[in-house]
């Protein structure tokens, strides 16, 4: 049987449309589950949105809808924009499907049954933004949260609480003994930290009806309704077959990886393996934490007008430019910047100037002097055994979320194949009669070019597929068998020159 792998990523809320922020995280995923189906894994890709809750009650009345009906429009949006990403997901789950609403109440009834769930009176300061509940001493000087820089309101309210307190030691253990479970470790030792706070404990997992009516009902408790952690978090389970396919869930659970930005670090690290804890289900292999997307230095903001919808972006640029800049400009785990400047120079600097333009003037030798068909040469030895070194480099660094390090070596093969080229010089070898090292110098650039193609693929599919179909193969790259995937390019195999893979930006506004 193939392995499994299981990547999943947060869930939007629908009260306002997707933007570049949003796509980071969902590229990434794909970006996952591209590579680990070149390694031969049977791969499921979870991405969704969150459809419940205050944000999106007060965000459909203002445009004079109802609830479902609003999120019905938004979700199509969501949905849109990912497929303008080429984002290769296996589900797109909406938290007001019948089954994850059904299968939702089940996790709740088991919990409750289990004693982890129980009714207390609950006073205190609640962030709409968080959807949280949080303490005085979290806010900032001005009394606002710090996410979202609005004031929480007091709450008053009769809820059910889940029993936190019982399953803080197992939680501690868990990341203590699985040092590599979250992931930078930075966030593992904040989490740590907050186990060790003796206020933090249990917490709500549903409010009054009165208050928020837009969720799924506590079933036996017509008053109450599901409170959006248990809701939104359970996707994971939800979203591959809990309640529903049985040899699914159990196939693909636990969850490999789940990517999440570094605001809701608490609840996936804490909130979430509590849960699954107390309804005797494994807990995920890994989370992993990245850090925002600023636009140009500032926070991404309606009222700075500095928002990016990814769709727009795509349309002007393509895809394939998108995905490799936001994954090539910065480290996934700090914050990040789109800046239109460096977009323009690093996309045309790399994929324009540096493999572009390598794979067109090998392909412009290989028709001048081979026939236009892949030469019968040698790999240069010390190139193949560079090529061989920098691929376990990159899966080194795709272990650990390290995209732009990923990247980086991606390219320095690159640098390495063009030096090779500019210092072998095949145009004047074949001029000067030694077809047979000119052979060799062509073979060894294409097959890096071959390999190049495939380990980028993740990260830029279709410019690697141009990249596969000008190298002369007629199969499809995501269709790739792991066990062929490092074979050597086939000798008379006839190419196809057709013209520059990527053309140049040759300006960008913003």
């Amino acid at each position: 049987m193939k392995p499994k792998y299981y990547v999943t990523t947060a869930i939007d809320y629908v009260n306002a449309a997707p933007h570049i922020g949003h796509a980071l995280e969902k590229i990434a995923a794909d970006i996952f589950a591209r590579y680990y189906r070149l390694k031969g894994h049977d791969v499921f890709f979870l991405t969704g949105v969150d459809e419940h809750g205050s944000k999106v009650e007060k965000a459909a009345k203002a445009k004079g809808l109802e609830p479902q009906a609003f999120c019905d429009e938004m979700a199509a949006k969501f949905q849109d924009a990912w497929k303008q990403l080429n984002l290769s997901y296996n589900r797109f789950i909406r938290t007001t499907d019948e089954k994850h609403c059904s299968a939702v109440q089940e996790l709740f009834q088991i919990m409750e049954k289990k004693g982890d769930i129980y009714k207390n009176t609950y006073k205190g300061l609640y962030c709409e933004g968080c959807e949280d509940f949080v303490r005085e001493r979290d806010l900032d000087e001005d009394g606002n949260c710090p996410n979202h820089k609005q004031p929480p309101i007091m709450c008053l309210e009769e809820n059910y609480f889940f029993k936190l307190t019982k399953y803080k030691d197992k939680l501690r253990k868990w990341l203590t003994d699985n040092p590599d479970v979250l992931i930078p470790d930075g966030r593992r030792k904040e989490v740590l930290n907050q186990l060790d706070d003796e206020e933090f404990g249990d917490f709500s997992v549903t409010r009054a009806r009165s208050s928020l009516s837009w969720g799924i009902p506590v079933p036996n408790s017509p008053d109450q309704v599901i409170y959006v952690w248990i809701d939104a978090l359970s996707n994971y389970l939800t979203g591959v077959g809990y309640g529903d396919n049985k040899e699914q869930f159990e196939k693909f659970w636990p969850a490999d990886l789940h990517l999440i930005g570094k605001d809701i670090t608490k609840f996936h690290a804490i909130y979430w393996p509590a849960m699954l804890m107390a309804a005797d289900l494994p807990l995920p292999k890994r989370i992993s934490v990245h850090g925002f997307l600023t636009v140009e230095g500032q926070k991404i903001s309606k009222s700075l007008g500095n928002v990016i919808d990814p769709k727009q972006l795509v349309e002007r640029f393509g895809a394939d430019a998108v995905r490799f800049y936001l994954f090539a400009a910065a480290p996934f785990d700090k914050d990040g910047d789109f800046s239109h400047e460096d977009f323009l120079n690093k996309v045309n600097s790399e994929l324009a100037n540096n493999l572009g333009n390598l794979l067109n003037r090998t392909l412009t030798l290989v028709g001048r002097n081979c026939d236009g068909k892949v030469p019968d040469g040698q790999f240069e030895n010390n190139l193949r055994e560079e090529s061989n070194e920098i691929h376990a480099v990159v899966e080194k660094h795709m272990r650990q979320c390290e995209f732009a390090k990923a990247i980086e070596a991606i390219f320095a093969l690159v640098d390495q194949a063009n030096k090779y080229m500019n210092d072998e010089k095949p145009w004047t070898l074949f001029k000067e009669g030694n077809a047979a090292q000119g052979k060799t110098v062509l073979y060894t650039v294409l097959d890096i070019l071959r390999r190049t193609a495939i380990e980028i693929y993740p990260f830029t599919p279709a410019l690697a597929q141009t990249i596969w179909y000008q190298l002369g193969f007629d199969d499809k790259l995501d269709e790739l068998k792991a066990e062929g995937a490092w074979d050597l390019i086939p000798a008379g195999q006839a190419v196809r020159n057709e013209g520059p893979i990527f053309k140049r930006i040759e300006e960008v506004t913003a």
